[in-house]
């Protein structure tokens, strides 16, 4: 029985005397009793030990485990951190020193009437307020960088955890999870490389500045400083950039490629590619509409838009005038520290009507010609430059030919031969004979290397006389020359030889076209200037130009007398296609050795203006003479600079005075014949007299014959009909 009781089954009793299943494990161990009873219990796992571990193996348990891993794994990730952001923020300076850098100084150049024609500086822009700016700016920037900007404290979280999952979808970095905040901090403070230090420090001062200054000013900041590609930082710059207006006037289309070009603004900007600018512009339009910032009409609206076409560099000829004036206020005002305000002498419309006319024939009558540059330089009585034109286009070149090229001007120089003649007593009625001359081993000779005989000094400058320069020369002496050229503005190294009469000495169009101001203000010196004024951008007075009281550099007799024979070089010289309708002008042509360079320089009563032909290489045009596209130009330029104006005549002239000097001293006297209409007289250069190879309309001016080295080939052209006349019957129509 006792053998047959153990083997009987027991079975657990919750009666509730039992204590449960406690007790029935124990009340079945004491019946087992024995070895092989212990060892049968022994091998079935005991019932609070197999019911602790079923529960324990199921969901609940699980997910109870990640949590307790995660929380434990959480404390020390954040202890890690803190430990890390404890390190990295102890080797930056400390935060009682931290302050936002100054933004690099702007120079913000004005024109005459106020309107700017650009913006120099590392910066490329002036600052412009949130107020101030387009509105559609700062709201396609937070659309499509940062999209929470106003309710995160400089780190956004929800941003962070969006990015990674989507970099996560797709294989690769397609999104960041820095705020503007953060980004303001990277560009101010940190350098561009990508490492743990530099995140952390990202973050530090991105919550500093969240702590310091307003979101709005923090936005303010950003957009004034933020790259968008093409040298442009800030908006402002970069509006004037790509658009050629001021970030103000930006309209929705615009303002959304300029917030798309902040993902990639090398690869994005319209200069490089406008078709993935628009493409990215589009993008932005729809961030800008899903947060509310414009309508689905504004969106299709502005979608319909053509791409934005930007050329690879900053446009227009008005550029080449803001070049110069950085180039000069360094020197007039010191180290640039500070945002700054110059105003010009530049007259807007008078460099526009200067660019237009220079390309029109560059495009036209200078391809077919071969030549591929021009410059212009103009400026008033006092010197103040209102137009320049260093080039055909500064977005190809931005190398001012006006202002820092050196070319040989040719007989455009001769004015200054013919005014030391005049000091020594000659006049334009001074009559000399046009023949062979041999000055040391030099022949110079005449364009189309024929001689006229005598003919009066007014007459030989019309003509632009090679021998008869080269004869005043030696009368006045070549450093006399050299003198009056220096006096009236020539600034650079002159030749004091015989040949300084034919312009082989270098000098630039702006110091060429100054020297030629005296003869029309009177013969006052008038040294180029561009410079106006100079403030701070709160209105502090820096420098101010004095130009007020320039000194004599010619008597008036001789100024009278230059005005009256160069004025013969538009009515009957070689100048004839730059004579002006309604006003009296005068001038010179210049042409040097094998058409390498062509100019005119002529002025009115208003304006001095100066226009150069060329190669940058110094190869040959097509037989262009000063008398050909530069006077051409002349004309077109001084046309649309004058009109509305009402005419002054030059000083020394007037509508009933005779183009006439009385005789120099033993030279004899030479009065115009009897019976010439007053127009005539006007421009009439000396006595009746037979004349070589009259001037015809389109006919070229002789060249520059080079000294000793360079043979008298190449000399020049006759281009229309040669006859024999006499000057009179040129005036009269005979």
């Amino acid at each position: 029985m006792a053998g047959r009781k153990s083997r009987q089954r027991v079975e657990p009793s919750f009666d509730g005397r039992s204590g449960g299943a406690d007790f029935s494990v124990a009340a079945a161990d004491r019946v087992a009793g024995g070895r092989g009873s212990r060892k049968a219990a022994k091998g079935r796992p005991p019932a609070r030990r197999s019911r602790g571990r079923r529960s324990g193996g199921g969901l609940f348990g699980f997910l109870r485990a990640i949590v307790y891993w995660t929380a434990v794994l959480g404390l020390w990730g954040g202890i890690g951190l803190a430990g890390i952001v404890l390190y990295y923020g102890a080797r930056m300076p400390s935060a009682t020193t931290w302050a936002v850098p100054e933004r690099p100084p702007n120079v913000k150049i004005l024109a005459v009437d106020g309107s700017t024609i650009a913006n120099r500086g590392i910066t490329g822009g002036e600052a412009v307020s949130l107020e101030t700016m387009s509105p559609y700016i700062p709201q396609a920037v937070i659309a499509i960088e940062d999209r929470r900007f106003y309710s995160h404290f400089g780190i956004d979280p929800l941003g962070l955890a969006r990015a990674m999952i989507t970099n996560l979808t797709t294989g690769r970095m397609v999104q960041g999870g820095s705020t503007l905040t953060q980004q303001l901090a990277k560009n101010m403070f940190l350098s561009p490389e990508r490492t743990l230090e530099r995140k952390v420090q990202e973050v530090l001062l991105a919550l500093w500045l969240e702590q310091t200054y307003t979101k709005d000013q923090i936005l303010t900041m950003y957009l004034n400083r933020v790259f968008f590609g093409s040298n442009a930082y800030g908006v402002e710059a970069a509006s004037r950039r790509y658009f050629n207006k001021p970030a103000r006037d930006v309209n929705l289309g615009e303002a959304a490629l300029l917030a798309g070009l902040l993902k990639a603004p090398s690869r994005l900007s319209p200069a490089r590619d406008p078709e993935a600018a628009e493409e990215r512009a589009q993008v932005v339009l729809g961030a800008m509409q899903e947060e509310g910032f414009i309508t689905e009409a504004e969106t299709k609206s502005a979608m319909s838009q053509p791409p934005t076409r930007a050329k690879s560099f900053w446009s227009g000829a008005e550029n080449y005038a803001a070049d110069m004036v950085m180039d000069q206020l360094p020197g007039l005002i010191g180290t640039i520290g500070e945002d700054l305000v110059v105003e010009t002498t530049l007259d807007l419309g008078l460099e526009k009507k200067a660019e237009e006319t220079l390309a029109r024939l560059l495009d036209g009558e200078g391809a077919r010609l071969d030549a591929s540059q021009a410059a212009l330089v103009s400026l008033d009585g006092t010197g103040a430059i209102r137009a320049i034109v260093g080039g055909g286009d500064y977005a190809t070149s931005q190398f001012n030919r006006a202002f820092k090229a050196k070319r040989q001007p040719g007989s455009a120089f001769k004015p200054f031969v013919y005014a030391a003649a005049m000091e020594i007593g000659r006049t334009g009625a001074s009559v000399r004979n046009d023949a062979p001359v041999k000055i040391g081993k030099w022949t110079p000779e005449n364009y189309d290397q024929k001689y006229r005989g005598p003919v009066t000094l007014a007459t030989a400058l019309a003509q632009s006389l090679n021998t008869i320069a080269a004869q005043l020369v030696m009368e006045a002496g070549p450093q006399q020359v050299a003198r009056l050229a220096r006096r009236l503005g020539i600034t650079s190294e002159l030749q004091v030889n015989a040949s300084i009469a034919l312009g082989t000495s270098e000098v630039s169009l702006v110091e060429l076209t100054s020297a030629y101001a005296p003869f029309m203000n009177g013969g006052f010196k008038a040294s180029p200037y561009i410079i106006a004024r100079v403030t701070k951008a709160d209105g502090t007075p820096v420098y101010a130009a004095d130009h007020a009281h320039p000194p004599r550099v010619l008597d008036p007799a001789v100024v009278a007398g230059m005005n009256r024979m160069m004025a013969g070089v538009l009515t009957g010289g070689t100048g004839r296609k730059a004579r002006l309708a309604q006003w009296e002008a005068a001038g010179k042509t210049g042409t040097t050795q094998s058409f390498r360079d062509a100019l005119f320089v002529g002025y009115t009563s208003n304006l001095t203006t100066g226009i150069w032909f060329g190669n940058d290489d110094g190869r040959s045009m097509k037989k262009v003479t000063g008398g050909g596209l530069p006077a051409v130009a002349w004309h077109d330029f001084m046309t649309a600079a004058h009109d509305g104006l009402s005419p002054v005549p030059l000083f020394g002239l007037s509508a009933v005075e005779p183009v006439f000097d009385g005789p120099a001293p033993g030279e004899g006297a030479h009065a115009p014949p009897d019976g010439l209409p007053s127009a005539a007289i006007d421009a009439f250069p000396g006595p009746p007299m037979t004349v070589e190879g009259a001037i015809a309309e389109g006919e070229a001016e002789q060249q520059t014959a080079m000294p000793d080295l360079v043979p008298p080939a190449d000399v020049g052209e006759t281009t229309g009909a040669t006859r024999r006349t006499t000057l009179y019957d040129i005036l009269t129509g005979n």
